[in-house]
């Protein structure tokens, strides 16, 4: 059996010069750029995965799914959230609503 690790790849891009202005500073420009990319990553939708749109397969599991789901406005924060109308997973008090605080500006 040989090691199952995998090594490191390079990966590149190209960057503006405002962009590579920007980072210049950046005492460690890789970690930083892939820790970016993780964070970046951990926010993109389930459904489409950051494509902003849907394949036609996509688009049947989601018409299924909104038959007894619908995004709504949270009431707190005003962000968009999915709620689920099936009778026998209603709750009055949906964890998103306990947790839910707005989002402030920095």
């Amino acid at each position: 059996m040989g090691d199952t690790r995998r090594k490191p790849e390079i990966v590149t891009f190209k960057a503006d010069p405002d962009l590579v202005d920007a980072m210049r500073g950046i005492p460690n420009r890789s970690e930083f750029i892939r820790e970016a990319i993780l964070a970046a990553l951990a926010d993109v939708c389930p459904v489409c995965r950051g494509q902003g749109t849907l394949t036609a397969v996509q688009r049947r599991h989601w018409e299924e799914f909104s038959k007894e789901h619908t995004v709504e406005s949270c009431d707190k924060c005003r962000n968009p959230r999915l709620v689920c109308h099936a009778q026998e997973h209603r709750i009055e008090d949906p964890p998103s609503a306990r947790t839910c605080a707005p989002e402030t500006e920095e």
